[in-house]
């Protein structure tokens, strides 16, 4: 599933791409990927709009509109989840476009998605905003402090891993990004959150940052169905040191390193002997 970095690299591909850009028509040929609007209404609404910025929360891709008559900016939410993805040109329409957007200037961004696990919501601010409030705090957000983090991981009796990838906690944190992070700050995966120490939960957060300032810097990662916004891969996958390498011996210490599905039936890789 496309996480932070993921999602984070097509935001800023097309938030330099599409700002001022004019929405001509919108075709939705997939209805069942949308959420909170119908076809019609989202061609309604979208059409003659302007993108004014398009950025991330979470795991989304959030593009703002703003319309004569709108009564404020309304914000199209895209989940990619597994198999989503948002393509400016560069791919002709085929039966996995799912919403087809022209702009005025003869581009076209296309919502692509081979098994419609994604969603696709267009909310107005309200609606927005309380979507967003429902959300924890941006794990790369300045305001989220060593101490506030602490709070986040010591207020819970939960695996830390699975406190991590709570996006109602924490948002954007996914599989992939909690087994490297955990690696990298050392810290046992099953570990309850009461039990972490405050200096430890401050060495997870930089871990955590470090983790995602790297894999954004190589735009993602890729294992199978993830694409930027230009149809490209994420450069990040070579870099993993514990996902999906249950079995190897650990890059730090030699150890063989340990695979279980037993925290939120996700796979968990880490290392026996240098996490604790």
């Amino acid at each position: 599933m496309p996480e932070l970095p993921e999602t984070e690299t097509i935001a800023r591909d097309l938030d330099g791409a599409l700002r001022g850009a004019v929405v001509s028509s919108v075709r939705v040929t997939r209805p069942d990927v949308l959420r909170a609007v119908t076809a019609a209404s989202l061609g309604k609404r979208l059409t003659g709009a302007t993108v004014c910025s398009v950025s991330r929360r979470a795991k989304s891709i959030v593009i703002a509109f703003e319309r004569d008559g709108a009564g404020g900016p309304e914000r199209l939410v895209v989940t990619p989840r597994f198999t989503g993805a948002l393509l400016l040109d560069g791919t002709p329409d085929d039966a996995y476009t799912c919403i087809r957007i022209a702009l005025a200037d003869g581009r076209v961004l296309r919502y692509h998605d081979v098994r419609r696990l994604g969603t696709v919501a267009l909310l107005d601010a309200p609606t927005f905003e309380a979507w967003s409030a429902a959300l924890g705090p941006e794990p790369l957000d300045p305001e989220l402090t060593d101490q506030r983090f602490s709070g986040i991981i010591r207020g819970s009796r939960r695996a830390v891993k699975s406190i991590l990838m709570d996006q109602r906690r924490l948002a954007g944190v996914g599989n992939i990004y909690a087994n490297e992070a955990l690696w990298r700050a050392g810290m046992r995966p099953s570990l309850s959150g009461r039990t972490v120490t405050l200096a430890r939960c401050a060495a997870l957060l930089t871990s955590l940052r470090a983790v995602f300032t790297e894999s954004i810097a190589l735009r993602g990662t890729t294992f199978r169905d993830f694409r930027d916004a230009y149809g490209e891969r994420g450069g990040f996958a070579a870099q993993l040191k514990v996902y999906g390498r249950a079995g190897e011996a650990c890059a730090r210490c030699g150890a063989t390193l340990k695979g279980s599905h037993a925290i939120d039936g996700r796979q968990t890789v880490w290392c026996p002997k240098c996490q604790s």
